[in-house]
């Protein structure tokens, strides 16, 4: 949510970090193909096309209908970075894709969370996901309790709708004076999160995604921008190659090939604008 939509403009991170070049699609996608080399890979096939529902054995073991074949994605802005890349792949892949990934805002935990409370039932009516993957926000302030509870409400919200909930922990983030005093939530956001899908395994599913990030925001492996915070394309795009691949171990869902969506448009989209990508 813009801050000019929600309750709380306060707590909008401030804007006070340079704008960046905006990257030229050519140069993009030179620098993007680098990305398929990232995460743990997974072979594809020549058919991208979406399998029919029906029961199957994962490669996790589980017996699902194959999924998604429409995917909500939450977060906050730094699911808003990974969205044009996860939807240009989900396209790829013959998904319905739909971000409601909010800059300011978009958790689930707390007073601040409102908006999100708000709009989530009203998209999941009109979109009908069958899987929504909620990133942890950098918002998801309270304490374990607190969290447990937020996560148990979304939880209870999207499978009610007939949807199964993925979350994804967020990336290593560098923690500057926005958000110090809130270091120890933070922190204890992915555990609360976990405990929330061990108590459900049939709906809900945790992803650690430190295996992609790492768990240090000055790593190579971190792939943040020059913020700390925000990935720009190229991170990005590795972390929408990982997750494809994360899908494909849940629901044997099939990613399509990397070369068939990392270099397009959406590299140019105006939320890398104001990250001084390059």
């Amino acid at each position: 949510m813009n801050s000019k939509n929600t309750p709380f403009p306060l707590l909008q991170r401030p804007a006070r970090r340079a704008a960046g070049l905006v990257l030229a699609a050519t140069t993009a996608a030179l620098a993007l193909t680098a990305c398929q080399a990232s995460g743990n890979g997974s072979d594809t096939t020549s058919d991208r096309s979406t399998a029919t529902a029906g029961d199957q054995q994962t490669p996790d073991g589980r017996k699902n209908a194959t999924k998604p074949h429409r995917l909500l994605w939450m977060g906050d802005s730094i699911g808003e970075v990974q969205a044009p890349p996860l939807g240009a792949a989900m396209k790829a892949s013959h998904v319905e894709f739909k971000s409601i990934a909010a800059a300011g805002g978009g958790g689930v935990v707390g007073e601040i969370a409102q908006p999100t409370w708000e709009r989530l039932p009203k998209e999941l009516k009109s979109f009908k996901p069958d899987v929504v993957a909620y990133q942890i926000t950098t918002y998801d302030w309270g304490t374990p309790g607190e969290q447990r509870g937020a996560y148990e409400r979304l939880a209870k919200t999207v499978n009610d709708a007939g949807a199964e909930l993925l979350i994804v922990s967020a990336p290593p983030f560098k923690v500057d004076d926005f958000y110090k005093s809130h270091e120890a939530a933070i922190k204890t956001a992915p555990k609360s999160a976990k405990e929330v899908a061990e108590m459900h395994p049939n709906t809900v599913r945790f992803l650690d995604a430190s295996a992609l990030w790492g768990t240090d925001n000055t790593a190579a492996t971190a792939q943040r921008g020059k913020d700390g915070i925000h990935s720009c394309q190229q991170g990005s795009a590795a972390f929408t190659k990982w997750f494809g691949e994360q899908l494909n171990k849940q629901y044997g869902f099939t990613p399509a090939a990397v070369d068939q969506w990392a270099t397009g448009s959406w590299t140019g989209d105006k939320v890398y604008a104001q990250l001084s990508c390059k």
